[in-house]
């Protein structure tokens, strides 16, 4: 269900950011021959009003194939290669600004819908990770912790200490109840990774607080708007070498994080989605060849020229760059396998 799960995903937001290609495209009077999602061999293709929509083996990306793109495909007057250099800047900076529009949408549906969650102080569990200690002793979601060690336990600050208080490797014994019976359990806490402190894999209670149209667009944008400064500070932190490009995560370590989201609940998942749209826009917006991003700066050249770069020798370099993503996918993809054989 995950791997179907990140499909879905990455099946919509490459969608979005296609669709915002497609329809400037088509706006401003460019002919579209073809409407991809993925790439490779064409596994199934309709074809309406003169637009061929298809679906391709590798779903990991899609395509709008305009006219005036390809080799020998740039006489056509009306060709993305034949228009104004901020004509084929809106055509490129569409794709990316659907990923944020996508983002701001999802977070006032999450806000107006489902609510601001707030964890609850009550020592109920609200979520336990399949696999953790808390999961293979036999807690369980709405287990009510009324004792630990022996001391009564009235609110999830307790709880937590008392967990943080458990000596390595000793049990943590609890009282819990669970539709009106009493159960003992013992659960060894093991190291966080992250806080570096004892944990057994539980989370609070969450309580929804719903908000307003009004309110809920308001939050979306600054929801929105604070991710991508945090995105693009960590790819600052990278490209100074304060990061390391093992640290990206490819398609399976998203799959692992999209797993990870889904099993604290709805609004974690659909979050970690406006998380991965505005990400896909930010990279989108690199100035890398084949990226959207070159597409701008390549405009922006010719704007400055006052006459376009050769189709010929554009349409080299962007493939050139596709040719070093794949590689890169290729390299991310490994590290994940060696990260999750490793654990």
């Amino acid at each position: 269900m995950t791997v179907i799960t990140t499909l879905i995903i990455i099946a919509v937001l490459i969608l979005v950011h296609e669709w915002g290609h497609f329809i400037t495209a088509r706006r401003i009077g460019i002919p579209v021959h073809e409407f991809s999602l993925g790439f490779g061999y064409k596994l199934f293709s309709i074809e309406k009003d003169g637009v061929e929509y298809s679906l391709r083996l590798i779903p990991l990306g899609g395509f709008v194939r305009m006219a005036g793109e390809e080799p020998g495909d740039h006489s056509d007057p009306n060709g993305f290669s034949n228009r104004t250099p901020l004509e084929k800047i809106r055509v490129a900076f569409a794709g990316p600004f659907m990923n944020f529009v996508l983002a701001i949408l999802i977070f006032i549906y999450i806000y107006t819908f489902i609510g601001v969650p707030h964890a609850s102080n009550e020592p109920v569990i609200g979520k336990v990770i399949v696999g953790k200690p808390a999961y293979e002793a036999g807690l369980r979601e709405n287990d009510l912790v009324l004792e630990a060690n022996g001391d009564k336990v009235r609110t999830w600050e307790e709880f937590t200490k008392k967990i943080a208080a458990t000596p390595e490797g000793a049990y943590l014994k609890l009282l819990i109840k669970r539709d009106g019976e009493l159960i003992n359990i013992k659960v060894r806490p093991e190291k966080n990774e992250t806080s570096g402190g004892p944990a057994i894999g539980v989370m609070s209670k969450l309580e929804y607080t719903k908000q307003n149209i009004f309110k809920s667009i308001l939050i979306g944008l600054q929801q929105t708007y604070q991710l991508t400064l945090l995105l693009l500070a960590g790819l600052w932190t990278m490209i100074t070498g304060g990061a390391s490009a093992a640290d990206l995560a490819g398609p399976v370590g998203i799959t692992r994080l999209v797993g990870e989201a889904a099993q604290v609940g709805t609004v974690f998942l659909l979050s970690f989605t406006a998380f991965l749209s505005i990400n896909l826009g930010i990279l989108n917006l690199l100035p890398i060849p084949a990226l959207d991003g070159s597409r701008i700066v390549f405009a922006i050249i010719e704007w400055i020229r006052k006459k376009p770069i050769e189709p010929d020798k554009e349409g080299f370099i962007h493939w050139l760059g596709f040719i070093f993503l794949m590689i890169l996918i290729i390299i991310v993809t490994y590290n994940d396998i060696v990260r999750l054989i490793r654990g």
